[in-house]
Order: structure tokens, then sequence, then C-alpha cells
């Protein structure tokens, strides 16, 4: 059996004091938190709330007006090499002419080499990969054919392909099914024994959210970081939404 990554120590993950701003306007202000290695925390706040910004912010994949993110005491956006980043299914073109073996092959083309058949080591990595989100048998398909939780299955399949450390996944259970959804919290739960760091960006604000080691209530602002027993209160749903959502939140 092919083991996807072995045990390894890492560090921890930290935003400190991220300002972003967009056409003159803050969309977030002195966003500062510490993820642990071996953890799985889910982003939580209404629509606006600066979520996506600040993915793409601790990313370097948008410019910041201020602070910084580190892992391992060194500026994460120098090291994406070692970060999977699944964004927005909006956001990805399902048109394109491509197979889902190949798109998750894609995860090994900074250790293959541009233009470089995939080694031996990237392909068993990409089977093993298929397999463990259930999704081998659909390999020769094109990505456009699948439904939207087989498509989510494949983005996971493809950050497990890259033997990423740290994963960031915006909305990935948006319009998929209920077995999806435990197949892929099946998943992250082996990732984060791994010692791996998962965030996760979710709309969800029931039951599933007992599955996250720590929960970060975003809008705009930082309005708390803990367990969902510590963040899911009368008082800070309150701050975060603008009315208290508690009659909602399950558990």
């Amino acid at each position: 059996m092919i083991t996807i990554i072995s045990i390894t120590i890492y560090g921890m993950l930290q935003a400190i004091g991220l300002n972003v701003e967009y056409r003159g306007i803050r969309v977030l202000e002195q966003i500062s938190f510490t993820v642990p290695m071996g953890s799985l925390t889910a982003v939580i706040g209404p629509n606006g709330a600066g979520k996506s910004s600040l993915f793409k912010a601790m990313l370097g994949l948008t410019a910041i007006a201020g602070g910084e993110t580190l892992y391992c005491d060194r500026p994460l956006h120098q090291q994406l090499s070692r970060v999977a980043y699944v964004p927005q299914r909006s956001q990805i073109d399902w048109d394109y002419p491509v197979t889902v073996k190949d798109v998750v092959l894609m995860a090994r083309t900074v250790a293959t080499g541009w233009g470089r058949s995939p080694s031996r080591k990237s392909q068993n990595l990409v089977t093993e990969a298929l397999h463990k989100v259930g999704m081998w048998e659909h390999r020769h398909c094109r990505i456009g054919e699948l439904s939207g939780g087989q498509q989510q299955r494949v983005f996971l399949a493809r950050s497990l392909a890259s033997q990423a450390e740290l994963l960031f996944f915006d909305e990935p259970f948006n319009g998929i099914d209920k077995q999806t959804e435990t197949a892929i919290f099946s998943v992250f739960g082996e990732l984060r024994d791994l010692g791996k760091i998962i965030l996760v960006i979710s709309h969800d604000l029931g039951q599933s959210l007992q599955n996250y080691d720590q929960i970060l209530m975003l809008n705009r602002r930082l309005i708390a970081q803990g367990s969902h027993h510590h963040v899911l209160n009368a008082s800070n749903l309150n701050r975060c939404y603008g009315h208290d959502l508690s009659f909602f939140v399950t558990g």
C-alpha cells in the first residue's frame, strides 16, 4: 500500500495584523490568529465578510495593506509549494477539456517539472488519491461531466497528491450530498492526524461545525476564535451576523 505522506512534524500558521483594501474600502482589518499543526479549522461569517479575501491575502494572491502570514516563522507566500488551495467552484472553468486523472496529475507538476512525464511516484500518488476519495473509476471522465460532489472529491484528491502541509478549501461543501460530505470529513480527519493544517470556509452553522477543532468567526474583523461551544453563542452571532442565529445552530 502506498502512503500519501509520512508523519512529519510541521510548524504553526500565524496571521499577524492582516489588512486588505479593495478600491479604497477596508475589507479586512487587523486579522490575527494562530493555527496549530494537526488541526482542522472552519472560517465562518456572512456573505461579504472577507472569508475568501482572507485566504487570498494569506497566500499572497491579493495585495495586502498591512500585516503578514507566517508558517514555520517564514512568510507563507514564499512557501506555496507546501500549500494546496481549492477555490470556490464558481471560480473554476468546468468546460475546460481535461480528465479527472489529468486534474489530479496537475498537483505533481512542480515535483515532476514542466514538460516532463510524471514519475512512477507521481502516478502512484495520483492513483492512491483517486482511490481514497472514491473517484478512480471516473478517472477518464471529463471534469465538467461530474456532479458537484464528484468534482469536490477530485479536487480533494489533487490536494492529497500534492503532499501539501497546509490545505485551504473555499466552501467545499456547497452543493454536495451528505455521503460526499462525510467522505470529505473522513479524509480531513486523516490529514489532521498526520499533523497537517486544514482551513475550510463554510456557511453551515449547523451540526457539521462540531467536526472542527476550532472556528474562526469573521466579519471584516475577527469576531471570535475557539471551539464550537466557545464561538457559537448569542453574543458572537449577533456581533457577526447582526442578529441572534442561535435558534438555528444545532448542537
